[in-house]
């Protein structure tokens, strides 16, 4: 059997998995340094947001369990800028801009709508120093994927 190669793969889908799965994982170490802590605890507080408070004490199960959620949420993140490039050729263009307002997107929906929707049912507290790292860590995620959006062929994907 073949491995598949970059050919095989629609540009859109490659784009969504490598933004989401770079980003993704990018994040949890960002997140461990930020909190001065192993990405262990990072990805149990991840699948917190689903099992709620049990899941700090969790093994390797909630573990992989958080990664799993990680990467899912960063795919389906992804997902929209990428697909938006296609009808907004602009923020291939201007990839660096539009990747940083895409991460200033994320941040307020991670913390503002996900994290109050979750098992955690709490908007962050945040100081001035938290909300600066969280952000910074925000806008690498919306660079990120909009690094890997910004080479997609509108003529090659059907988009105008």
């Amino acid at each position: 059997m073949a491995a598949l190669t970059k050919a095989d793969v629609h540009p859109i889908l490659l784009a969504i998995l490598l933004g989401g799965f770079v980003a993704g994982t990018l994040d949890i170490g960002a997140a461990a340094l930020i909190n001065f802590i192993s990405p262990i605890p990072v990805l149990r507080f991840i699948a917190g947001g689903l099992l709620g408070r049990p899941a700090l004490s969790g093994g390797a199960s909630i573990v992989l369990l958080g990664l799993v959620l990680q990467w899912v949420m960063s795919l389906l993140i992804a997902a929209p800028f990428v697909l938006a490039c296609r009808w907004l050729p602009i923020l291939q263009r201007r990839w660096i801009v539009s990747g940083l307002a895409y991460g200033v997107v994320i941040f307020f929906v991670m913390n503002y709508v996900v994290m109050p929707l979750s098992a955690w049912s709490k908007a962050p507290s945040f100081t001035a120093e938290k909300f600066a790292e969280n952000m910074l860590a925000m806008l690498l995620f919306g660079l990120i994927i909009s690094y890997f959006a910004r080479r997609i062929d509108s003529n090659q994907t059907g988009g105008r």
